[in-house]
């Protein structure tokens, strides 16, 4: 049986604990390297396509020293993926602690995950192309952090939409006449677009480029708002799905 496949490693808690400390143990900050260059190797080349070779000839550390750090590369990529999103949801829940206004913490959740992954690219995109190469109780112990950042966003999203409805809907009762209500737009739906939209900047996002993370942000959020919350409008040129075809988003011809 592969090490680490069946326990959740000991040092998980303690790499996202650390990391929040400017003061790190000399074994924090070797660890802290494994990961960070663990993560742009995967990359770059794939987790499948990876040795711990060639993370030790990246690192400088030696291939018994890399398994002082962990078990197996599988280990790596479940300590990279952890600590990403145990990072990004603490910091989340401790910047909305006090926030009542929805709308602000929408703005905190979008400032939140594209400042932290603005700054860590290549962990975005093992997260993005390795999420499903974990296994086991590795697997679902990343799934669990996964899904309680998804809840997150998705009560977020949940009260804007409610306090816009209920806005709208005493505007109306106020001017006397019935007006064009919202429909709102899946939950589902919304939280997952939101997400998509956040994560796929690994693709074209260059965070020394002329457009700043906060331009980023504030762009984004315009966007996914004008959207989330506009009124229903029919289908473009009475379009209808055809649910049936088999369309892959990658292939042109």
């Amino acid at each position: 049986m592969e090490a680490g496949r069946d326990t959740v490693p000991q040092n998980s808690k303690s790499a996202i604990r650390n990391s929040q400390s400017p003061n790190l143990s000399r074994y924090d900050q070797k660890l802290e390297l494994i990961l960070r260059t663990s993560a742009r190797i995967f990359a770059e080349k794939s987790y499948h396509s990876t040795s711990m070779r060639d993370i030790s000839r990246e690192t400088g550390v030696s291939l018994a020293g890399l398994y002082h750090y962990c078990k197996s590369k599988e280990e790596l990529l479940f300590l990279i993926q952890d600590h990403c999103f145990g990072r990004v949801l603490e910091r989340l829940e401790q910047r909305i602690r006090g926030i009542d206004g929805p709308f602000e913490k929408l703005r905190i959740l979008i400032d939140n995950h594209l400042s932290f992954f603005a700054a860590n690219m290549a962990e975005m995109k093992v997260l993005s192309h390795e999420a499903e190469s974990l296994a086991g109780k590795l697997h679902e112990h990343v799934s669990t952090r996964k899904r309680q950042y998804t809840r997150t966003a998705r009560k977020i999203l949940s009260e804007v939409q409610q306090t816009t409805v209920g806005s709208q809907s005493q505007k109306s009762r106020r001017n006397g006449r019935r007006e064009r209500i919202l429909k709102p737009v899946d939950l589902t739906v919304a939280t997952y677009a939101l997400f998509g939209m956040m994560n796929w900047i690994y693709n074209w996002y260059d965070p020394r480029g002329k457009l700043s993370v906060s331009q980023l942000v504030d762009n984004i959020t315009r966007l996914f708002l004008n959207g989330f919350l506009a009124s229903e409008i029919e289908p473009l040129g009475g379009a209808k799905s055809r649910s049936s075809e088999n369309v892959s988003v990658w292939r042109t011809a």
